[in-house]
C-alpha cells in the first residue's frame, strides 16, 4: 500500500467520521428548529436561552456517539496489543448479552485463553526438549545458512572440549566439522575429536527457520555395541567352528591312534591291511568334510560386491525353474517388469530358496509355487517361492552361519542369500503359513 503523498489531503480518522455523519444526520433537525425559533416572535433571551440549549444538546450527543464508537475499538485495540505482547491475562469486561460488542469481547477473551494454552504447550514442549537434548548421549549440532553453529548441546560440548560460548557462532571449518555436514547419510566413520574418538553414526539433514535455510548434524558413537556385536558374532564364530573341527578332528585323532597301536603289534594280525585301509578312509572323508566346511565359510566371507544390469523377472524366473528338476514348480504370474541387479547372484540365491522348497515339499509330497507382484506405486518387487512341506522348526537360526537340520547341509545357503539381497537393497524373509502347512520365502528388491 504506497502511503499518501505530502499534497494530498489528509484523510479522516474513523472517529472523525462518525463525527460527521452524526453531525450530518442532526443537522437537519437543528436547523429547522433554529429557523423557526428566530423567525418567531420570540423575546430575545428566550431564542439565545433555547439556541444555546440545543446547540450544547447537538455537541454532547455529537461527543456522546464518539465516546461510544472510540472507546470499545481503543479498548479492543489494547486488549489485542496485550496479547500480541505476550500478556494473556487480561481479559475485556463482558456487560450483557445479544450486544455485537459483547460478542467482540467474548471472542477477544476466548482467543487470550487459547493463545495462553498454546503458549504453555509450547514452553512445555520446549522445556522438555531441551531436556532430552542436554541428556541424550548423542551430540546434535545446528548450523545456519552460512554454516555457523546455532546450537549445541551438552554431548556435542564434551566432544568438541568446548563450552557452548566458545562455540556457537562458529563456522563449520573451524570446528572440524564441514565434511560431516555433506556425502551419505547415515553412514558410520572413525573420527576423532577433542573430546574422544571411536566410530560414529554421522546423520545430517536440512530445515528451514524462520524461511532460512539450515543443517541438523547427528553425531552417534557406535563404538561399544558395535564392539559387543563383533565379540558376539566371533563367539558365534569360534563356537560353530570349534564345534565342526572337533567333529572332524575327534576322529581322525582316534582312528590315528588306533592305527599307530595297530602297527606297534608284533605280529600284525592279518586283517592289519583293512584295517588301515577303513582308517585312512575315515580320515580321507573327514579332512573332505572339514575341507568342505572351510571353503563355505570363505565363500560367505568373500561376497563380491553386486555388477547391476538390466534383469527381466518373468525370463529370469523362468530360467531358474528350469533347474529345478525334481519336481515341476508351478509359477503364478506376475506383471511384465525389469529390475537392476546382478542377474547371477539373484540366480544363486533363487536357487538356494527353491532347493530349500522343493528339500520340505519331498518330505510331505507337496507343492512349490513361485510368483511375483508388485503393488501400484510400491518401489519395491516381492518374489514369493511357497511350499507345501512340513514347515519351519527354529526360526530363530535360520540365518545363523552353518547352522543347519540336514545332514548334508552346509548351512550357508539362507546366510549368502540374505547377503545377496541386502547387498541388493532389498530382504529376503522366511515364515511358516498362517494357515495351513509349509512355509513363505518372501524377496524383496527394490525396482
Amino acid at each position: 500500500m504506497t502511503p499518501p503523498s505530502s499534497t494530498s489531503p489528509p484523510r479522516l480518522t474513523h472517529d472523525q467520521r462518525i463525527l460527521l455523519l452524526a453531525l450530518a444526520a442532526a443537522a437537519p433537525g437543528t436547523l429547522i428548529s433554529l429557523i423557526v425559533l428566530w423567525t418567531h416572535p420570540y423575546t430575545a433571551k428566550v431564542q439565545w436561552t433555547l439556541t444555546v440549549i440545543i446547540l450544547g444538546a447537538l455537541l454532547g450527543f455529537l461527543s456522546a456517539v464518539r465516546n461510544r464508537v472510540v472507546v470499545p475499538l481503543q479498548t479492543t485495540a489494547n486488549l489485542l496489543s496485550a496479547l500480541r505482547e505476550g500478556d494473556f491475562s487480561i481479559r475485556a469486561r463482558r456487560s450483557r448479552r445479544n450486544d455485537p460488542l459483547d460478542d467482540v469481547a467474548f471472542e477477544v477473551n476466548v482467543l487470550a485463553d487459547t493463545l495462553r494454552g498454546q503458549r504453555l504447550d509450547a514452553l512445555e514442549a520446549t522445556a522438555l526438549l531441551r531436556k532430552v537434548m542436554a541428556e541424550i548421549d548423542v551430540a546434535v549440532f545446528t548450523f545456519d545458512e552460512r554454516r555457523r553453529l546455532q546450537l549445541v548441546n551438552r554431548a556435542g560440548e564434551r566432544l568438541l572440549g568446548s563450552a557452548a560460548e566458545r562455540l556457537l557462532d562458529r563456522s563449520a571449518d573451524e570446528l572440524e566439522l564441514a565434511e560431516w555436514l555433506q556425502g551419505e547419510t547415515p553412514r558410520i566413520s572413525a573420527i576423532s575429536f577433542p573430546g574422544g574418538s571411536g566410530r560414529w553414526e554421522v546423520r545430517h539433514t536440512s530445515f528451514r527457520q524462520h524461511g532460512l535455510p539450515h543443517q541438523l548434524l547427528v553425531l552417534a558413537d557406535v563404538s561399544k555395541p558395535l564392539r559387543e556385536e563383533e565379540r558376539q558374532a566371533w563367539q558365534r564364530l569360534i563356537r560353530v567352528l570349534g564345534h565342526e573341527l572337533n567333529n572332524s578332528l575327534a576322529p581322525i585323532k582316534s582312528i590315528a591312534g588306533s592305527m599307530s597301536s595297530l602297527l606297534k603289534r608284533d605280529p600284525l594280525p592279518e586283517d592289519w591291511r583293512d584295517d588301515l585301509q577303513r582308517g585312512l578312509h575315515v580320515i580321507s572323508t573327514r579332512a573332505e568334510a572339514l575341507g568342505r566346511f572351510m571353503g563355505a565359510y570363505a565363500r560367505l566371507a568373500r561376497l563380491p560386491p553386486p555388477r547391476f544390469h538390466t534383469v527381466h523377472v518373468p525370463s529370469f524366473v523362468e530360467r531358474v525353474v528350469r533347474l529345478e528338476t525334481r519336481m515341476p514348480v508351478a509359477i503364478e504370474g506376475g506383471p511384465d517388469v525389469t529390475i537392476r541387479a546382478d542377474g547371477d547372484q539373484l540366480e544363486q540365491l533363487l536357487i538356494n530358496i527353491l532347493k530349500n522348497a522343493v528339500d520340505a515339499a519331498e518330505e510331505t509330497g507337496g507343492g512349490v509355487t513361485l510368483g511375483w507382484t508388485r503393488l501400484a506405486g510400491a518401489p519395491f518387487l516381492e518374489l514369493r517361492v511357497d511350499d507345501e512341506g512340513p514347515g519351519l522348526s527354529n526360526t530363530a537360526n535360520l540365518f545363523v552361519p552353518f547352522f543347519t537340520t540336514k545332514a548334508l547341509g552346509s548351512g550357508i545357503g539362507l546366510v549368502l542369500s540374505r547377503q545377496i539381497a541386502e547387498a541388493h537393497g532389498g530382504s529376503l524373509t522366511l515364515e511358516n503359513h498362517a494357515h495351513g502347512p509349509g512355509c513363505e520365502a518372501v524377496l524383496r528388491l527394490p525396482v
